[in-house]
């Protein structure tokens, strides 16, 4: 029975206990004596790893996400990962870019004992039936209501014993938000900028255009900045600044992040790679003087998906376009050493 005694052991500690040790009583701390039936009922309600889907309904539609939990028993700790900017879906991917990174951040913390759900948000891949028919009506409060909305569901869930925001990129500050107006336990920030999204906007348009084309994108800036939409936009420019998407635009640059994240009360944890060609260490830096009590931590190396890449063009490129490439690990072990902490 020896073996079988090891096997339902791994399982309880694959579980990430969210109270007490594996193979000891919760009110007591003591070994629990492990018998026969014990064994054999614990094995067979400690399934291997499970990737279901699950859904929020809302007025609109339904949100479509995917749920992974780990092998073991529940409860579990539970991470909810919200995805950047624009059409990204559930993985980290959209059309014109497919790198798996949420996915695989999905993958690898299940392995480690801890369970996540990853959606794709409202008007995008699954759930876009659920988004406004018309481009200008969407804003960015509705993701973040959409987030609080999750953490409710999954929160009233006895599988799990607590739920985290991870967002990522832009999601970042919408996982700020949703943390404000939901249950939530604990927020991540993953290469979250650290300033107003027009300022960021700003800087990395100031180093990929130049001439008349920089000096157009400065004055929409400076336009919608002072809520003040901009009806021609040069052909060039039209994707990022088209009239259509201005009012998303203004509801976004209304958001410090820093000024945000200063007013949660829950515990947070800021992580930023050095070689992010979108986000920099500045903004960890800005989010962590924010919030003193932020952990922080800086993996050397890491770009803005999340996996291991140099400065130069053609290694970020292979980042953002090979699924094939995982995710740093220091990323997901520095995760769950955090949750443990702070769970």
């Amino acid at each position: 029975m020896g073996h079988l005694v090891g096997a339902v052991l791994t399982l309880l500690t694959a579980a990430g206990a969210c109270d007490g040790e594996a193979g000891e009583d919760a009110r007591t701390n003591e070994p629990v004596d492990v018998g026969d039936s014990v064994v054999d009922e614990l094995a067979a309600r400690c399934p291997g790893a499970q990737s279901a889907p699950i859904v929020l309904s809302t007025p609109t539609g339904d949100i479509d996400g995917s749920l992974l939990l780990p092998a073991g028993c529940s409860p579990f700790e539970l991470v909810l990962i919200h995805a950047g900017s624009g059409p990204t879906d559930r993985d980290g991917n959209s059309v014109k870019m497919v790198n798996d990174s949420l996915k695989l951040l999905a993958e690898g913390l299940a392995e480690r004992g801890v369970a996540t759900v990853r959606f794709d948000k409202r008007g995008v891949a699954a759930s876009t039936a659920a988004g406004p028919a018309s481009e200008r009506d969407f804003r960015l409060e509705m993701y973040a209501d959409d987030a609080a909305a999750w953490v409710e569901l999954l929160a009233e869930d006895e599988r799990f014993c607590g739920v985290t925001i991870a967002g990522h990129s832009e999601g970042a500050l919408i996982g700020m938000l949703a943390a404000q107006r939901s249950p939530a336990d604990a927020f991540v920030s993953l290469a979250g900028p650290g300033r107003p999204a027009a300022e960021l906007l700003r800087e990395q348009l100031a180093v990929r255009l130049e001439g008349p084309l920089l000096a157009e994108a400065d004055a929409i800036l400076d336009s919608l900045a002072v809520g003040e939409e901009v009806a021609e936009v040069s052909p060039e420019l039209y994707d990022l600044f088209r009239p259509s998407v201005q009012p998303y635009l203004l509801s976004w640059f209304a958001y410090d992040p820093a000024a945000i994240l200063a007013q949660l009360e829950v515990p947070s944890a800021i992580v930023q790679g050095t070689t992010d060609i979108q986000v920099g260490i500045i903004d960890a830096e800005r989010l962590a003087a924010a919030a003193p009590e932020a952990q922080v931590r800086i993996i050397e190396g890491m770009n803005h998906v999340l996996k291991a890449a140099q400065l130069e063009e053609t290694s970020q490129s292979q980042a953002y376009f090979d699924p094939s490439l995982p995710v740093v690990p220091e990323l997901l072990d520095a995760l769950v050493e955090w949750l443990d902490e702070v769970r």
